[in-house]
């Protein structure tokens, strides 16, 4: 039995396709998984058969190898029929790296929400080649380690530009209450938010589909996290709200198609989850902050796992993600140490 199954969460496929394979999840549905180089390895997109052209969800990493994979793709799984139109579910570089590549390609229509193409194109001309002054600001106050924050210093920064085709100028905007027609079928839009703005998923009226991106996952909890950009964000109150909203239009039997993972069933029992998760961690969150802290030493309340290079990234912007909630909440206070690192303790009552 499968992990999950025992708690109303069902699993119809054990085994993903092979990179530059399909599964057919539904009539006129395909599942392809491409590979990622991270340790959450790779991406789920999905082609949806149009009768005379395809559309696509999402379109996996840039890489010489994605795009190897993807001419194989085209040819061999999908027929030769050409990509008319690429839906997006958010900006993150796994989901849009190779979408310019297909627009350019096949001239197809390209839909998204306004702040996923908003944030993609502003981040795919946003060239750094050293850590900006914020940046270097946001893991100093964040209390970065010294050997982590050395080493930072030294290497180029994440640009999007590196993992991700350019986008073209223009789209088409899909927005909460929307509806478009896809695969044979009449879709819903409903807006989630926290994981990135103006997430954008796909709920079926005419059968049991929901097309989900990063905004609901199967046994793992997509990141929520902040960002130079936006030092006091609080994206956690918008990931609770999504939540509470998306959580009365799960059904038992909803097939829920997302970015990552398996295929899986039981989503009313996963939106609880998805929300509790965060509710349990800034439990144990409140618990560690009895005694000052800075955000690089809350780590252990909040994930599971050990924090390492690879991770520790992720890590340190989701714990700001809940430390800011809690200071939004006016249930924490901050102040300077002389290192200039913010430390957080509980509010005095």
């Amino acid at each position: 039995m499968m992990d999950g199954a025992t708690h109303g969460i069902r699993y119809p496929w054990d085994t993903p396709p092979a990179p530059g394979d399909a599964i057919e999840v539904a009539e006129g549905v395909l599942w392809i998984r491409l590979p990622l180089p991270m340790k959450l390895d790779h991406v789920n997109i999905y082609a949806l058969d149009e009768g005379d052209h395809w559309t696509i969800v999402d379109a996996g990493l840039k890489s010489r190898k994605s795009e190897a994979i993807w001419e194989d793709i085209l040819s061999r799984v999908l027929g030769g029929k050409p990509v008319g139109r690429v839906i997006l579910t958010h900006y993150h570089p796994d989901h849009v790296g190779m979408v310019g590549w297909l627009l350019d390609r096949f001239g197809a229509e390209h839909w998204t929400t306004r702040m996923t193409y908003t944030m993609a194109r502003m981040l795919m001309l946003d060239v750094e080649d050293s850590p900006s002054p914020q940046a270097q600001e946001f893991w100093r106050d964040a209390g970065m380690s010294p050997a982590m924050l050395e080493q930072r210093l030294k290497e180029r920064p994440f640009n999007l530009s590196d993992m991700a085709h350019m986008l073209p100028t223009g789209f088409i905007r899909l927005q909460q209450g929307d509806t478009l027609r896809a695969g044979g079928r009449m879709w819903d839009v409903h807006i989630g938010n926290g994981h990135a703005p103006e997430h954008l998923t796909l709920w079926s009226r005419d059968d049991n589909l929901v097309i989900a991106g990063d905004q609901i996952l199967p046994s793992i909890s997509p990141n929520i996290g902040v960002y130079p950009a936006e030092p006091l964000a609080d994206p956690l109150a918008e990931w609770l709200e999504s939540c509470e909203r998306l959580a009365p239009l799960a059904r038992e039997d909803h097939l829920v198609l997302g970015g990552h993972k398996l295929p899986f069933t039981g989503l009313p029992l996963r939106m609880y989850q998805l929300a509790e998760n965060h509710h349990g961690a800034l439990d144990r969150l409140r618990d560690h902050l009895a005694t000052p802290r800075i955000a690089g030493d809350c780590f252990a309340p909040l994930f599971k796992r050990t924090i390492d290079g690879d991770t520790y990234g992720m890590a340190l912007s989701e714990t700001v993600a809940h430390l800011n909630h809690l200071l939004h909440l006016g249930e924490v206070t901050r102040h300077r140490r002389e290192d200039g690192a913010w430390a957080w303790e509980l509010a005095k009552e």
